[in-house]
């Protein structure tokens, strides 16, 4: 009989941890041995471990209020979290404690693991690196909370129907979620719409006061976030929207059902979808208004805290730190003007002081339609008193450049807040950079193209502000989680340190000159490309050969990501099979995998492309499955963690100058696959750590990308004077991929010709098939290539994200991450 106690909630004897489960199966959700289904019984082992999460949860939080220590908020529209029950039980220690105590209750825990649907929390890059950097920060004992959105349904789930992506809700909280924690009592008004109100006070100073407005109230979620092995489990607090009036019962009561309803309606549309198109106007007001509502209610939660313990408001940047992961959180600069000045009284100077020494901005793109502006109508529609604020910011701006810069009307024009035209907008990017004493890049090369490029005028008058921070990855997930077999043979040959310091993977160096280990590294690879073989084979139904080379392109489709590219290469590959097949040397595993936007017209007729190359390929008996071209569908954490421990070949080929960092490079190089790429983003370090000879680099730099466009580059004189070229592009034209409609691939021809291909994949290509030949002939020679992949791995300690979050820790938000809280003397009650 299980007694109703939680004495052994925090124990971890398999004895204890069979009680938690046993309990939770019965009292949480009311169920026994004999009627739980495997969901069931992976909600019970999730409750078990979110237990003991809690107890170290409320002893973080409690040190750090007797502590007083200064608190950082990561300000992030995405987390994208992954599956949390295997990290979790990595990161509290007692994975195998728990697997024993499952398996003598007679459950396999990998099975339990497969039940966990993924937190539809974020589309690619953005939302991974705030995940690492919150599991990093945790890890190193940083106080730290992310905020962000609840998404009801996530972005979208992607599935390919005769080789379109089709978009469908991804409903993943169908089943709810054990991870996470309502607290109803933290309900937050954000307020929309309305006028603002201006009188004068005692001093004949004007006081603004925001009227009128509709609301929305904002509901937080909490999900525990623990470090490694350490006491730390810090916090990521997600926002829902409720509406002030859940159903209007007069309206009800006569019958008029769905206009009772249209308030909830209206107000928690909000958290439904992350990133709903903005090709309409509606599209453009709802993803604005989830911006603010996600970082008013935010700022709210964090001034609350700020004002437990203090009262004085000069001290908030000793106290807090709040960093804008990218522009979509730049309105709490506004917002916390208004804040200041409207709420607490303080006056223009003392609250722009205050402002500029809190917050932090970390920029992830240079692209133009990435660098957010929102219609002047439009703030001024939702929220007028911020818009006054950001026009006011932007006159002190403009004073200030002139006194630097007189009769430069030019500067004046380029650096305004307000972007003039037949229709004005608001420049976020640029607010966030007046806002902030901190704006950093995230690699080498993309910190100095913002210095002396995108954002130079702001560069010459606020130097001090620029910085780079490097991104990175979490090694906990993205080895010793994602890649067991390969962490175990690392941990058998030079201990387990690496997991909390990455560089001392150094100590394999050596080791790749050990015939015997190259033999052992080897036969985990493929046991992970088997792995890798069985996932394709399930979700696309065709089998592939895990001794050709695993040719690795898993990224967001974006023109500047360049997959055109790699498809160039597939159908100049598929012809030489054909042709002469003795010209190839080798064989190829072509892996797609990413989501393209839903308004994103070029992006998805691009996956129909991937699509209708592979069919065409795979089953042309010619080429005897020397070539397969793979499209794996919904890409997620789930699926990288398989297809990432079982590439060979890592595709990092945008355009040099318009990747900011990426981090798939990193993880890809971690698990020993290596990289071909261009010098752009973060590959610039990646070539400086692993070596010029353990890596292939091609095509342009980002001085050439900018000197070939300065000369009008034509892409017809390649196209002319290249055959294989010219073939390639016109099957792709012609309908030689798509015989039932000839002219479905004529819009990407166009974008070659009539647009001048703007990415220069054309500039590229000819040293892009160079660079592929040399990765053939060099993967038949596999105790070479063995020796290449050991030491990627061995050189990739530059790239866990502990070393970024120190970074930004000490130079940024000014916290010493070495320094050791003291623990709670009590567990005082101290609201979160």
């Amino acid at each position: 009989m299980i007694e109703n106690n939680h004495d052994w909630a925090d124990e971890t004897s398999v004895e204890a941890l069979k009680k938690s489960f046993e309990f939770h199966l019965k009292y949480s959700l009311a169920d026994d041995h004999l009627s739980a289904t495997k969901r069931d019984l992976y909600t019970s082992l999730a409750l078990s471990v979110r237990d003991r999460l809690i107890k170290k949860w409320l002893l973080s939080q409690h040190s750090y209020y007797e502590n007083d220590s200064k608190r950082v908020y990561y300000l992030s529209m995405e987390f994208l979290i992954g599956r949390l029950l295997n990290h979790s039980l990595i990161n509290l220690g007692f994975y195998d404690e728990f697997s024993r105590a499952l398996s003598e209750l007679g459950y396999d825990i990998g099975d339990l693991e497969e039940m966990e649907i993924e937190a539809g929390l974020g589309n690619g890059g953005l939302g991974r690196l705030a995940s690492c950097f919150m599991e990093s920060l945790a890890s190193l004992g940083v106080p730290v909370w992310g905020y962000g959105i609840r998404y009801e349904f996530g972005i979208f789930y992607q599935k390919i129907i005769n080789g379109y992506q089709v978009e469908s809700a991804d409903n993943w909280l169908r089943s709810g979620s054990p991870w996470e924690i309502p607290r109803p009592r933290f309900l937050y008004p954000v307020q929309f719409e309305g006028r603002v109100e201006t009188t004068l006070n005692d001093q004949g100073e004007p006081q603004h006061q925001w009227v009128d407005t509709s609301r929305v109230m904002a509901m937080p979620y909490d999900i525990p976030v623990p470090g490694y092995k350490n006491n730390t489990v810090n916090n990521l607090r997600l926002w829902g929207a409720r509406s002030d009036l859940e159903l209007d019962l007069k309206l009800f009561n006569e019958g008029d059902y769905f206009e009772a309803l249209k308030d909830k309606h209206n107000t928690e549309i909000i958290s439904k979808v992350l990133y709903p198109s903005d090709a309409n106007k509606n599209g453009k007001r709802l993803r604005l208004k989830q911006e603010y509502f996600f970082v008013s209610a935010s700022l709210q939660d964090i001034i609350r805290r700020f004002k437990k313990s203090h009262s004085d408001f000069s001290l908030f940047p000793t106290k807090v730190a709040i960093q804008m992961n990218d522009t979509h959180p730049a309105l709490a600069i506004a917002d916390f003007m208004r804040i200041l000045i409207d709420e607490e009284s303080l006056t223009w100077s003392q609250a722009w002081d205050i402002t500029v020494k809190t917050f932090g901005f970390t920029n992830h793109t240079i692209l133009p339609e990435a660098l957010e502006k929102w219609p002047l109508e439009l703030m001024q529609d939702l929220l007028p008193r911020h818009l006054q604020i950001i026009f006011k910011i932007n006159d002190l701006l403009l004073k200030e450049v002139r006194e630097k810069f007189p009769n430069d009307n030019e500067r004046l024009r380029r650096m305004s807040l307000v972007e003039e035209g037949f229709s004005k907008s608001i420049r976020m990017a640029h607010l966030a950079i007046v806002g902030s004493h901190s704006l950093n890049g995230v690699a080498e090369i993309h910190s100095e193209i913002l210095k002396n490029d995108v954002f130079k005028d702001f560069y010459d008058i606020y130097p001090e502000r620029f910085n780079n921070k490097t991104n990175g990855i979490t090694q906990r997930r993205w080895l010793k989680a994602c890649n067991p077999k390969l962490s175990n043979l690392i941990n058998k040959n030079i201990g387990d340190k690496w997991v909390k310091n990455l560089s001392e993977l150094q100590a394999l160096k050596p080791k790749s000159e050990d015939p015997e280990f190259r033999k052992k590294w080897r036969e985990v690879k493929r046991e992970n490309k088997v792995r890798l073989a069985k996932l394709i084979l399930e979700r696309v139904g065709i089998e592939v050969n895990p001794e050709s080379i695993f040719d690795v392109h898993i990224k967001r489709f974006h023109e500047y990501k360049r997959q055109l590219l790699n498809l160039l290469h597939c159908i100049i590959l598929y012809n030489r099979l054909i042709k002469n097949p003795d010209q190839v040397i080798g064989s190829y595993t072509k892996i797609f995998a990413g989501k393209a936007a839903p308004g994103y017209a070029m992006a998805k007729l691009i996956i129909k492309l991937v699509n209708a190359i592979g069919q065409k390929a795979n089953n042309d008996p010619r080429i005897n499955n020397r070539l397969k071209i793979i499209f794996i569908p919904n890409y997620s954490v789930t699926v990288a963690e398989v297809i990432i421990p079982g590439s060979d070949l890592s595709e990092q080929i945008s355009t040099a100058g318009m990747e900011a960092s990426g981090t798939g490079n990193m993880k890809l190089a971690l698990n020993g696959a290596l990289t071909i790429g261009t010098l752009d983003g973060a590959n610039v370090e990646i070539l400086r750590e692993v070596g010029k000879e353990n890596i292939f680099i091609f095509g342009l730099t980002s001085e050439g990308v900018k000197k070939k466009k300065q000369e009008h580059f034509d892409p017809r004189e390649i196209y002319l004077n290249n055959i294989e070229i010219k073939e390639a592009l016109d099957q792709i034209g012609n309908g030689f991929f798509s015989p039932e409609a000839p002219e479905l691939f004529q819009p990407i021809t166009d974008y070659f010709f009539t647009q001048r291909d703007p990415y220069l994949i054309l500039a590229d290509l000819e040293s892009y098939m160079e660079s592929h030949e040399q990765v053939a002939k060099e993967y038949q020679d596999v105790e070479s290539w063995t020796r290449k992949s050991i030491l990627n791995t061995a050189n990739m300690g530059f790239f866990s994200s502990d070393r970024s979050v120190a970074e930004y820790s000490k130079d940024i938000w000014g916290i010493d991450p070495t320094a050791p809280l003291t623990s709670p003397s009590k567990l005082v009650n101290q609201e979160s």
